[in-house]
């Protein structure tokens, strides 16, 4: 069987192979988002580098297959070229041989346990957030597996709702009533939802379609940020250095967390009042440097619910309820800070 499978993945390779002309000129999904990004956002600081983070997650296709399997995806006859496309493109189509899909799926956040119990020490006062202290840090380990983003020209064809299950089943050889299944019914679900009051929300499965979404919340003018690792996991952290994003004001963000998808897939969706900080974060003992942290400070409303780990810390309304760090792979983003003149 396992011949089999590689005698058809092989094969799969060199159909279609030709599909671009000799004459073509074709670019690399990451190209692709290089220019893209060049193209759309207006970052007034120009020292702001490309976000490393989001080019990490581009497609690993080649021009060629890009093109192919974007033509495939138009004929609706990807599923014809199921094993090739998912080792190209780097997704995850064999999710039932995963061991801990289980709990990925009853997973309900970040900084849940597969019970829903959210783990102690995730929240934290924005006044430890101070040069010196010690606090502990939850888990922050990212616990999704390997994937890369679509580039926009195939996810863009392919279905995406939850009256089409049936097709993307199809593309993606699930059998009925599978693991699989309920992992692709319940991210469709969860994109279908409506939004909380004031809440502007997309589920983006490509970078393009997730750059997109930050500027029709913050502008052109925007930056990415996300936490460089997951070292201080579940132990004592030292705070090293702490930057103030946008000056340490109260400011709108987007936030996006990853979705238990056969491609990358996030959840993305805004964020109002929020204090931003960026923070290098050191091992306790030695001092060393051993991450660089994203914190979130979230705004005390007369309308907000937090839940009973949050209460924990908030104040009245009007004031910061609680902070939390931004776990491995998830991110955030904010307007852009301005050179100083």
């Amino acid at each position: 069987m396992a011949l089999l499978l590689l005698v058809l993945f092989f094969s799969s390779l060199n159909v279609g192979s030709a599909s671009a002309s000799a004459g073509e000129s074709l670019s690399t999904p990451k190209s692709n988002l290089i220019q893209y990004w060049n193209k759309e956002v207006r970052n007034n600081n120009h020292a702001i580098a490309k976000p490393a983070f989001l080019l990490s997650k581009a497609s690993p296709l080649s021009a060629v297959d890009s093109a192919r399997f974007s033509e495939l995806a138009a004929e609706n006859a990807l599923s014809s070229q199921f094993l090739a496309f998912c080792a190209s493109a780097n997704l995850f189509c064999f999710p039932d041989s995963s061991p801990n899909l289980e709990e990925l799926l009853t997973h309900t956040g970040a900084f849940a346990d597969a019970s829903g119990w959210v783990q102690s020490g995730i929240f934290f006062r924005e006044s430890m957030l101070k040069k010196g202290k010690v606090l502990p840090m939850p888990d922050i380990k990212d616990k999704m597996p390997k994937r890369s983003f679509l580039p926009r020209s195939i996810s863009s064809k392919l279905p995406f709702s939850t009256s089409k299950v049936s097709e993307l089943k199809k593309i993606f050889h699930v059998d009925d009533n599978s693991t699989v299944e309920t992992m692709i019914v319940k991210a469709l679900s969860e994109c279908e939802s409506a939004p909380s009051p004031g809440e502007t929300k997309q589920c983006v499965g490509s970078a393009e379609d997730m750059i997109d979404f930050a500027i029709s919340v913050l502008g052109k003018n925007i930056v990415a940020r996300s936490t460089e690792n997951f070292k201080g996991s579940k132990q004592n952290i030292m705070i090293g250095s702490v930057e103030g994003i946008n000056g340490g004001k109260v400011t709108q963000i987007v936030s996006c967390h990853q979705t238990l998808f056969p491609y990358l897939l996030y959840h993305c969706h805004s964020v109002p009042k929020v204090r931003v900080y960026e923070v290098d974060i050191l091992d306790p003992n030695s001092k060393a440097k051993i991450n660089h942290g994203v914190a979130s400070c979230h705004m005390h409303t007369s309308d907000s619910n937090p839940n009973q780990a949050e209460l924990t810390i908030a104040s009245g309304p009007g004031q910061i309820k609680a902070c939390h760090w931004v776990v491995e792979n998830h991110l955030i983003w904010t307007i852009a800070d301005l050179l100083s003149s």
